[in-house]
């Protein structure tokens, strides 16, 4: 597809290439839906859950493969909240719960093609949204951007940014992709090594809410601050991990982002580094994942792909203790994501 801009407002999908990494993005959830690197002996292969096209995507089969969710990620107790003197109620979709924005989050939007360049030097894309006052139950208009760009040979940056038009506003936007460095057709995830840069994580009630408090990860099924199997304990903890860790332990600093995450395929020996300046990150086994057929016919099972969503704690909006993510009207929201590959 040339380079381009597209306003006319109908899902598509669109490729940035360097030579090196190939990712094809849609502008329907400004959505991931694949992305290809090269192995130890620099085979290529697709390390992304997705579909071959946007259709799947449009008609509600994605379990939030590789999108961008918001106005807010993850979830909002009884979908309630106060701010500045009223309260709003959000549409509840998970359990007791409002997850990942609502009915019909960003995820669920076409966004409009601001700006893209194919290939070349540093190729990217912008994806531009508007949401209006009251969409999904929150206060005020906000505009959002989110420009993905292929910074290097190795690497992928998304740049997130949103303003809040009139109003204060909750605003914590996170990548929802769905990683397997195997291939995204090779199976689970559980021999996947992993390390987190997170030495507590925020506890959880019975409907994946957390409770406010800060738990040690020493010790604990939920200890990845040094590179583990990420089956190795995953029976404790229930059907698996979906949890929000705090990243208070980074040692190492890039382009002012600091490590979130270590993901490692001894088979392929791809390795994926994360780098963020968001204060937490949600790690998911893709728990709920149940015969979804996607790319090439590939059936997806649980726990086939991994996420690491970088993200304002959940239910922040509700604990006064958590990182607040208010966004004051004419003020900017930002969130960087750096996605780093090596094998």
């Amino acid at each position: 597809m040339a380079d381009q801009t597209k306003n006319d407002n109908t899902p598509g999908i669109f490729e940035l290439n360097n030579g090196s990494l190939q990712v094809k993005i849609s502008n329907y959830g400004a959505t991931i839906t694949s992305l290809s690197v090269p192995d130890k002996n620099g085979k290529l292969a697709d390390v992304v859950l997705g579909f071959d096209s946007v259709d799947p995507y449009v008609n509600g089969l994605a379990p939030y493969f590789g999108c961008i969710v918001g106005r807010v990620a993850n979830r909002i107790k009884e979908g309630k909240f106060s701010l500045n003197g009223v309260d709003y109620t959000l549409p509840i979709n998970n359990g007791p719960n409002s997850l990942h924005g609502g009915n019909k989050g960003f995820d669920k939007k076409t966004w409009e093609v601001a700006g893209h360049k194919k290939d070349g030097d540093k190729p990217f894309i912008t994806f531009k949204y508007h949401s209006a006052d009251g969409e999904e139950g929150y206060p005020g208009a906000v505009t959002v951007t989110a420009t993905y760009t292929l910074t290097s040979a190795t690497t992928m940056r998304l740049d997130m940014e949103a303003v809040p038009e009139n109003k204060d506003t909750p605003i914590n936007l996170a990548q929802h992709t769905y990683w397997n460095l195997s291939g995204h057709d090779s199976g689970n995830i559980l021999d996947h090594r992993i390390q987190i840069w997170g030495s507590h994580i925020t506890p959880v009630d019975q409907h994946s809410v957390p409770t406010g408090e800060l738990l040690p990860v020493k010790g604990t099924p939920f200890d990845f601050t040094e590179e583990k199997r990420i089956g190795e304990r995953i029976g404790e903890v229930g059907i698996g991990y979906d949890h929000n860790y705090v990243l208070d332990c980074a040692d190492q600093v890039k382009d002012g982002l600091k490590h979130a995450a270590k993901l490692r395929d001894g088979e392929s020996s791809r390795v994926m580094d994360l780098w963020t300046d968001a204060p937490g990150v949600q790690f998911y086994t893709g728990n709920y994942v149940d015969g979804v057929v996607g790319k090439g016919n590939a059936v997806y099972g649980k726990h086939a792909g991994v996420c690491l969503e970088t993200q304002g704690f959940p239910n922040a909006i509700n604990q006064k203790s958590f990182p607040c993510v208010v966004v004051k009207a004419g003020e900017k929201y930002k969130h960087t994501m750096l996605f780093e590959f090596s094998a």
